[in-house]
């Protein structure tokens, strides 16, 4: 079997590999706290929201207040297409995602809610995925392997035929939990089978 039918597909997270998102996060969160008059979030809540799902993020970062229930609805209320302009695309993203496309399946797998096909939309991506599957396609978000299962079953392929891209302890244990190779974006300290400091680093890496 050659590598080509051996490989089927190659999934990405979309914050922090796809995009620095950071800034977006920190702006969006905040302008959160800011309607309940509440002061803007620590370093270590930073971290936190930029690897769990919107509603995790929320119920962390206003625990202890009196505000968790009325946050979370405020969320679906907000426009959250100001703050896609400051997610930064990695530059190398689509020429990667062009070579990869007549190769292999290509798949997202994040925790965002129901902003990430707005992101992908505005951003001119979202012809080259075959599916995304965010928080709101599962039952159990990352680090649980449901997404990556769903998109095993949606290509009709095994773990090992599945590469995913990520950059955080829990896209590690989604990518162990389903048992497909994982693929560290620019984080060293991570456990994985390969390591990628550039985009075009993972091209080499699948072929």
């Amino acid at each position: 079997m050659s590598r080509k039918q051996e490989i089927g597909v190659v999934v990405f997270d979309c914050d922090g590999v796809m995009f620095d998102s950071r800034e977006a996060n920190i702006n969006f969160y905040n302008h959160l706290l800011t309607h309940f008059h509440l002061p803007p979030m620590e370093e270590d809540e930073v971290d936190f929201v930029h690897m769990h799902t919107a509603d995790e993020s929320i119920r962390h970062i206003f625990q202890g207040t009196p505000h968790v229930e009325e946050a979370l609805a405020y969320r679906w209320e907000m426009d959250y297409a100001p703050f896609i302009r400051h997610m930064i695309m990695d530059p190398g993203l689509k020429e990667l995602l062009s070579w990869l496309r007549p190769r292999f399946g290509l798949a997202v797998a994040t925790n965002r809610s129901n902003t990430i096909g707005d992101v992908l939309e505005t951003h001119g991506l979202k012809g080259f995925f075959d599916i995304v599957v965010s928080s709101l396609d599962v039952e159990n978000p990352k680090p649980h392997p449901e997404g990556l299962i769903k998109i095993l079953d949606f290509f009709e392929l095994s773990a090992a035929q599945a590469f995913y891209v990520g950059d955080t302890a829990i896209d590690y244990e989604t990518s162990k939990g389903a048992g497909v190779f994982f693929i560290a974006y620019k984080n060293r300290e991570l456990e994985a089978d390969f390591h990628a400091e550039s985009l075009m680093d993972i091209k080499d890496v699948v072929r």
